[in-house]
């Protein structure tokens, strides 16, 4: 059913997102990924594209509303908009065979930026899931959507997952700490489960014994003291799809 033009206004606020059960895809890059990954999800087929005069020849196996520039201005996220954007259903969680790849849990993190930086960096590599604690950003927040440039719709996630569940689904879980191993080790490639934490408060240590998460470390000169969670995340994942020559 296509939602009202008032109802996709609101589709910048997760209440509406969740209510609606639609997000907004804005940019001509991020459209044609949503494109190549309608061809395998009958969901996102049903997304419907939105565009000014000047994209009105664009091409696309969607359907395409022409509105004004004003319209447009409602409905973007950005000071400058693209002058295509797209309205996408919530696709069903991909499924959940953990045995087809390795994990990324993420604890409460809060910045859309990281998260969509994450999202591409999991794209890229292949092979892993994204598994989001409660309390966690909203992966349908516009910000993180562009961030992840398209790899929303390549990376599987899921939503709600408490950091209790995890050992059931994962028998060799990794956290990072200090005082850990080093993260080159061969141990560290057979991890099943990489736990990351909070930016600003990481993983609550209580929590985090009650997993049996085994800790490695970033070696570093140790001239600043923290890493940004995406680098962190960034490195943590190159090192395990890394092979040995």
């Amino acid at each position: 059913m296509r939602l009202k033009f008032d109802d996709i206004k609101k589709l910048h606020q997760k209440k509406y997102r969740d209510l609606h059960q639609h997000f907004l895809v804005e940019g001509e890059h991020l459209v044609l990924e949503l494109e190549k990954a309608a061809k395998t999800n009958s969901a996102l087929a049903n997304s419907e594209v939105y565009v000014t005069e000047s994209h009105q020849g664009s091409n696309t196996s969607l359907t395409k509303h022409l509105i004004s520039q004003k319209a447009m201005a409602q409905l973007s996220g950005t000071k400058s908009p693209q002058g295509i954007i797209a309205v996408t259903p919530i696709a069903a969680p991909h499924s959940k065979d953990d045995s087809l790849e390795k994990a990324i849990y993420l604890y409460e993190i809060q910045d859309p930026g990281n998260l969509g930086t994450i999202l591409r960096t999991l794209a890229w590599f292949g092979g892993f899931r994204c598994l989001l604690s409660p309390n966690s950003v909203d992966p349908y927040n516009p910000k993180v959507v562009r961030a992840s440039m398209g790899a929303i719709f390549h990376t599987p996630f899921e939503l709600g997952i408490e950091l209790s569940d995890l050992p059931k689904r994962y028998n060799n879980i990794a956290t990072l700490d200090m005082q850990g191993s080093k993260l080159t080790s061969s141990e560290f490639k057979q991890s099943q489960c990489l736990i990351f934490g909070n930016e600003a408060r990481g993983v609550p240590q209580d929590l985090a014994k009650t997993i049996n998460a085994k800790p490695y470390t970033i070696e570093g000169t140790g001239a600043i003291e923290s890493l940004n969670l995406a680098s962190t995340v960034n490195m943590c994942v190159y090192e395990m799809a890394r092979e040995e020559k």
